[in-house]
Formats: C-alpha cells, structure tokens, sequence
C-alpha cells in the first residue's frame, strides 16, 4: 500500500516537470493580501509555497498592501479613515501611519515568515532607490476631480534595486508606498504597483491572490469561474465588475498590455494555491492572457 501512496507522489512531481522547465529562472510578481495575509495556517503555507518557488528556480517578488491593518491601527490611533470613491482618503497624519503599519510591520512580518526558511527575503519600500515614483491621484465623483490626500498614481518605476536582489538570489518584499518628485510620500493600491513592477521587470507571470475563487462569469447571478480570457474580452467587462474586484483586473490587464505573458487572480484561501496554479495542468483561479 505504501507504495501506492509514493507512486501518487511520483506522478505530482512528475506533472509538475514541464513547468518547472518552462518557469525556471523566470521572475513572478505576486501581489500578496486578503485572508492569505491575516490568517495563521495560510501564512505559513504562503511563505513555504514562496521559498518552494526559489529551490524550484523560479524569482518570486512579493507586493503587499496591508488595508485590514492600516484600518485597525487608525481606530486604534482615533484617527478618522474615509473612502471616497473606493480609495482612502489619506491626510498627512493618516499617512504617517499608513507608512509606519505598511513599511514597519506588515514588510517586516512577511519578512520573518519567509526567513524562518533561511536567509532569503529582503524587506523594502516603493520609497527605495526610487523604485515607485507617484503623482497625487484625484477620486472622481459625479465627474468631478475630488483630492483625496496622499494617494499616489505610479508615473515610474525603477526596478534596478529589485533586479540587483533577484541576481543575489534574494526574494523582495516590497510595500506599496511610493515617493513623488514634489517631495510627498504617497499610498498606492498595490494591484497596481505589482502590476508595474511586473512590467518593469519583464515578468512571466503576474499572480493576484484574492479572497474570491477567480472572476465570475456573470456575478452574482452566475458564479461559474472564467478559466482564461483575452486582454480585449476582459477590458469590455470591467465597467460591469463588482468594484472590489476593479483593481485586480485593472491590475492583470496592465501588465498583460504591459507585456507579461500571462496574469492570474487566484483564490489565497486556498492552501497552497500559488503551487497549484504554476505547477499542475489544471491550474486554478482566472488567467487573463494578451
């Protein structure tokens, strides 16, 4: 019977070769949020599938937010938190706080769960070696530009920093805060900062987790999951979709544009699912390709 088990395991890894073959060596930006972030067991399997990733030859670099943590500290801080138009309104003394939750303790948790594996990730901020340059980025209500704070819109990206780590055999752990030329810091979605840094790093793979199981093909009524979809198909839909899935398929649009092969959005609940979508026939969650 033994043998029966080992033979299962076998034929995994023998499914998982020609993808090993075709992603070794290749970069993969993987924005990283939502359950797979906040809930122990998914951490855990999420820095394993990270440093599995890197023995398998693969680059991962990994993009976070923090929203849920930002939200806690300001109450906590009884600093008031608006939205408008989807985006957190962020005043100086919000920001302060977004940059100490996002570069002082989310990074540095992440850091920690992939170093238990050893001395791989290194923790850094858009803000260095000017890696995302931003603008002020104005909400639009009733057709009106409304200011908003510090939320910054990437005008540039300068990935030479990532690069240099990458070619050290590092693993970048990157927060989405970015600098502008007028001297501010700015919060950014990071969706969109990982989907830049894909482009500017010439990426594979863009790869989205999210708390959903991919993008549904007519939500709420229809919650079959599209397995795979072109640029043109996906940019008719995005004025129908629900405006929490908006910025994750604004995200793989740009960097397909952008001229990453191919992006996913893949369900973080999931155990494991960063493995199962690169290495296994099937694949899971929504593939948007060019």
């Amino acid at each position: 019977m033994r043998a029966n088990g080992a033979l299962g395991k076998a034929a995994t890894l023998i499914e998982a070769l020609p993808w090993l073959a075709r992603f070794h060596g290749a970069t993969v930006v993987i924005k990283y949020g939502g359950n797979a972030m906040t809930e122990e067991s998914l951490k855990e399997g999420f820095a394993e599938d990270i440093i599995f990733l890197h023995y398998a030859g693969l680059k991962p670099v990994i993009v976070h937010g923090g929203g849920p943590q930002i939200s806690r500290q300001l109450d906590l801080l009884g600093i008031e938190s608006t939205f408008t138009a989807g985006l957190r309104v962020t005043t100086p003394e919000a920001m302060q706080v977004v940059r100490m939750v996002l570069v002082g303790q989310v990074n540095r948790d992440i850091v920690g769960l992939v170093n238990r594996h050893g001395p791989f990730a290194v923790g850094m901020s858009g803000e260095d070696a000017h890696l995302f340059t931003a603008e002020r980025k104005y909400a639009v209500v009733d057709g009106e530009p409304v200011d908003i704070g510090q939320v910054g819109e990437i005008v540039k990206v300068d990935p030479g920093a990532v690069r240099a780590l990458l070619d050290d055999g590092r693993i970048p752990i990157v927060s989405s805060i970015a600098r502008g030329d007028d001297g501010e810091i700015y919060n950014v979605n990071a969706d969109t900062a990982a989907a830049a840094l894909a482009v500017a790093l010439s990426a594979q793979k863009l790869i989205v987790l999210t708390d959903v199981e991919g993008l549904y093909a007519n939500w709420p009524d229809d919650t079959d999951v599209i397995d795979q979809l072109g640029a043109d198909e996906l940019a008719e839909m995005l004025p129908r979709l629900s405006s929490g899935m908006v910025p994750k398929m604004e995200a793989c649009l740009t960097a397909v544009q952008g001229g990453v092969p191919q992006a996913h959005v893949l369900d973080g609940r999931v155990p494991h699912s960063l493995l199962l979508e690169i290495f296994t026939n099937e694949g899971i969650g929504t593939m948007v390709m060019p």
